[in-house]
């Protein structure tokens, strides 16, 4: 197992590798949450999580109710959606979805004569089990905020022969730009501290750390203070600056000491770790009734006029909340959503906010550069760079050669593509999008294989 290491200088803890980008945390970091004006139209798909797509509930011309169910979960790994808005369903179709490609989805047109207020309707705990609770955050549609979005209870399933002993959680927001979870930290210190004791009720853990990078000193000290009412033993951590701390089993690496074995989860070390975020909309919906409808989003970038956090309502155009900022500068080149180092970027306008967008990014053409690929000089700075010490310069060989098989015995499925091969290299080679493609490649050619399986088993 690793062990958890502390830098000599700033004494914080973190894990061996990882990079360091430049931060531009300062463009945003002072900005207060403000929330986003209603729209005319929002644009809800019903695959913005990891999992099956949501099935729609509704029809077209239908009446619904700001934090209304408008679509079903479709299986264990899938999760609710609502309406973010009072309005009508103004469309049932296929639109443009931030990963590039058309999907399906609900429009629903706001009602301009209405106040958008959510009736408070607080959950009774006490009569929920555990059971009960799982289902409950499904209904309410939370994923994990942090980007990935994940569907919340299937993480926080506890099977019966594994237990949890730490809930995690992260504010480490180590992606350049971002900044939504710092003030979700610092603005919201007491939902948080009430979302962990509401999930320690449901898995019995014995304490919650908190990670944070030291770079965010007003939010360690903050939720300290908080932490300090809580009867629940809630330690905050400091963390050292680095890239990508809050990755999961780095973050579990920097605090316990310990490393995930490979093909295993943070479970099977008895820790759940979830978003910050996540955990202020689990205290949200149970006190307040009120489903996952809106996130803080960080609009920032050298290229936006006004930089800021903003709270979103899920399914506003992108287009708005620029237009809402003041628009770009001349100089703009590019957006991405999500951070610089695993965002995507974008190309129209008109895409909405997901449940995972972090942030909107717009650049300029100092920080972004188009650069000749060259050939692998097997500098290792590839090798020096990866936190989960897999050789990304092979596998980008492999890759190229469209080796695919071969790749499995690099482990290319313990890569959880944080970029950080692909920001070190002087030959530009876009190692991380190799690797995306030989997963996707992978995991078809397993699922015919299962499915050629199943024929002759019949």
């Amino acid at each position: 197992m690793l062990n958890s290491l502390t830098d000599s200088s700033s004494k914080k803890s973190t894990f061996r590798h990882g990079v360091h980008p430049e931060e531009f945390k300062h463009l945003s970091e002072n900005c207060c949450i403000e929330r986003m004006p209603f729209v005319d139209e929002y644009t809800l798909p019903l695959g913005q999580h990891i999992g099956a797509p949501s099935k729609p509930i509704v029809v077209l011309g239908e009446s619904v109710k700001r934090g209304q169910l408008i679509a079903e979960a479709t299986g264990f790994v899938s999760v609710a959606l609502h309406s973010p808005v009072d309005g009508i369903i103004s469309d049932i179709g296929i639109y443009p979805h931030p990963n590039g490609q058309v999907l399906p989805g609900i429009k629903i047109k706001s009602d301009p004569f209405s106040p958008q207020l959510l009736v408070n309707n607080a959950i009774n705990l006490d009569e929920l089990d555990t059971k009960g609770f799982i289902t409950a955050i499904q209904n309410a549609g939370i994923v994990g905020l942090g980007g990935a979005a994940f569907p919340s209870h299937v993480k926080f399933s506890v099977p019966e022969d594994k237990n949890c002993k730490y809930i995690m959680l992260n504010g480490c927001e180590c992606e350049p730009f971002l900044t939504a979870d710092h003030r979700v930290m610092v603005e919201h210190s007491n939902e948080l501290i009430d979302g962990i004791e509401i999930l320690n009720k449901y898995v019995n853990s014995e304490k919650a750390f908190i990670g944070i990078e030291s770079n965010k000193p007003d939010a360690i000290e903050i939720l300290r203070k908080a932490a300090k009412n809580s009867s629940f033993p809630i330690e905050v951590i400091p963390l050292k600056v680095k890239y990508p701390q809050g990755a999961e089993k780095m973050m579990i690496t920097a605090i316990l000491g310990k490393e995930v074995p490979s093909g295993k989860l943070p479970l099977d070390l008895g820790v759940i770790v979830s978003n910050v975020g996540t955990i202020v909309a689990i205290s949200n919906y149970f006190r307040k009734g009120e489903p996952l409808i809106e996130r803080v989003v960080t609009v920032t970038g050298p290229a936006i006029k006004r930089p800021a956090n903003i709270m979103v309502p899920i399914g506003t155009p992108m287009r708005d909340i620029i237009d809402l900022c003041g628009g770009f500068s001349d100089d703009a080149v590019r957006i991405l959503l999500g951070g610089p180092m695993m965002g995507v970027v974008q190309k129209d306008l008109d895409v909405p906010v997901l449940k995972g967008t972090s942030g909107l990014i717009v650049l300029t053409k100092n920080e972004v550069r188009d650069m000749d690929e060259y050939s692998c000089i097997r500098c290792s700075r590839c090798v020096e760079a990866c936190p989960i010490y897999l050789n990304p310069s092979m596998m980008g060989l492999l890759a190229k050669n469209g080796l695919w098989d071969e790749m499995t015995e690099y482990n290319i499925m313990d890569c959880f593509e944080c970029a950080s091969c692909s920001f070190v290299c002087p030959s530009n080679i876009p190692l991380v999008q190799s690797f995306r493609v030989a997963k996707g490649m992978l995991r078809e050619k397993w699922a015919r294989e299962k499915e050629t399986e199943m024929k002759d088993k019949k």
